[in-house]
């Protein structure tokens, strides 16, 4: 079914540009106001290497270097919008239409990323009063609820049209570096469960199990009984269809509840692509549910989104994309160990991996985009083409990083004492 509401991504202007408001734009005079705030957009972001230019043609802006894209506003709007949030407003812009990219995407917000970083270090007061001015919504049960259909209940015909075969959504794992996104897929989830240790016989929880493919790779080819967790609806019902269909309901069964409420014992924990969603306020009790939950001699394994340091997602990704998410740092991360005493066996860092996933997504999604638009609109389409450019480019400048984190209780001398379980076939 087609939305037609032009508010489907809740976007503050409504839905792309109707050829009059553009015809009415085009060619409209610029006042000297509108030439010196434009110049100083540049100058406040950090003076980035592509043009700007305005609705009536007048190139406003040229780098010293050459420029890798021309920007493009198409009304006064637009500029007054960046004026006063470009993190916010460039996002909602670029998916009406108001703002247009003439070049390579990705490597224009990589130089708009690189820009900023140097013009707003960490500790500068611009970063601060971004960063206050965008805080993330909360994720209380309610609101975490609300956050994930926001994303995941898109529905499962949309995730289908782009997404490999299985249905993975998170960071892949290219090895060797030619392998296709379904095999890199595949190669992630090996790479978990090794990492895990994971033996025939044992019982594993997984908070945050997407459409299920990670929890049946357990079963299957590990021999493990799983118990998986997701508030998803779209996503469970499609999880459980392939656990039926595939002969697995017997040893893996899917729970439509939120992680909060996972009990029992289990030889391992492992979530992948949840944290991001949990909030640092929460993590703490994260620990003390895990504390609760894993067997002394048993693994834990967290995946996720990160960053370098603690701050805010890019407020449009965490308002119009992904409601409530706020990536951690490892410091943050830490919160969930540290007070029950776990130790903390591996950390490895997959940005360069999520990367390249992201940009085979990107390349896919761009294949189909024709189909989506028919099930959604193109505001729709231009918002997702952006966030999956901007992931390409933030985990290819380091504004984003991908953490696999190993813990285990403290005193289990169990773990092994390298890491060559990890890297070669059981």
């Amino acid at each position: 079914m087609k939305r037609n509401e032009p508010n489907w991504l809740g976007l503050s202007g409504g839905g792309e540009l109707s050829p009059s408001e553009t015809q009415g734009s085009a060619g409209a005079p610029c006042t000297g106001l509108d030439r010196w705030l434009a110049q100083r957009l540049m100058a406040t972001t950090g003076n980035p290497p592509f043009t700007l230019t305005l609705w009536n043609g007048e190139t406003v802006y040229r780098p010293e270097t050459s420029p890798v894209a021309n920007v493009i506003l198409r009304d006064r709007r637009a500029l007054l919008g960046l004026i006063f949030s470009p993190h916010f407003y460039f996002g909602d812009a670029y998916s009406t239409g108001r703002i247009e990219v003439e070049g390579d995407l990705i490597e224009c917000l990589k130089a708009a990323y690189r820009a900023l970083e140097a013009k707003m270090p960490p500790g500068s007061i611009g970063r601060e009063i971004r960063n206050w001015m965008h805080r993330p919504r909360g994720t209380g049960l309610r609101s975490a609820r609300r956050n994930i259909q926001h994303h995941y209940d898109l529905g499962n015909n949309f995730y289908r049209l782009w997404l490999d075969e299985k249905l993975v959504y998170t960071c892949a794992y290219y090895d060797p570096p030619q392998a296709t996104l379904e095999q890199a897929q595949v190669a992630k989830m090996n790479h978990v469960c090794r990492k895990l240790e994971l033996k025939p016989g044992q019982e594993v929880v997984e908070a945050g199990c997407g459409w299920g493919t990670l929890a049946l790779h357990m079963a299957r080819h590990y021999g493990v009984r799983v118990w998986a967790f997701n508030i998803s609806s779209e996503q469970i019902r499609y999880a459980r269809e392939q656990a039926k269909t595939q002969g697995l309901d017997d040893r893996v069964e899917f729970i439509e509840d939120d992680y909060r409420n996972i009990s029992g014992q289990c030889d391992a924990f492992v979530s992948v692509g949840m944290l991001e969603h949990v909030g640092p306020d929460h993590y703490e009790s994260l620990g003390a549910l895990i504390r609760r939950t894993l067997k002394f001699g048993g693994r834990g394994l967290i995946h996720s989104i990160g960053r370098n340091r603690p701050e805010p997602n890019n407020p449009w990704i965490e308002r119009r994309i992904f409601p409530g998410s706020r990536p951690p740092s490892l410091s943050e991360m830490t919160n969930m160990f540290e007070p029950y005493s776990f130790s903390i066996l591996d950390v490895e860092n997959l940005r360069l991996h999520y990367e390249r996933t992201c940009d085979d997504w990107l390349k896919r999604f761009e294949q189909v985009s024709d189909q989506v638009e028919q099930m959604y609109d193109k505001a729709f389409v231009r918002a997702w083409q952006l966030y999956l450019a901007g992931s390409v480019a933030a985990f290819s400048t380091g504004s984003l990083q991908l953490f696999q984190v190993v813990f285990a209780h403290a005193q289990d001398n169990s773990v092994p004492l390298t890491r060559r379980h990890v890297y070669t076939d059981s």
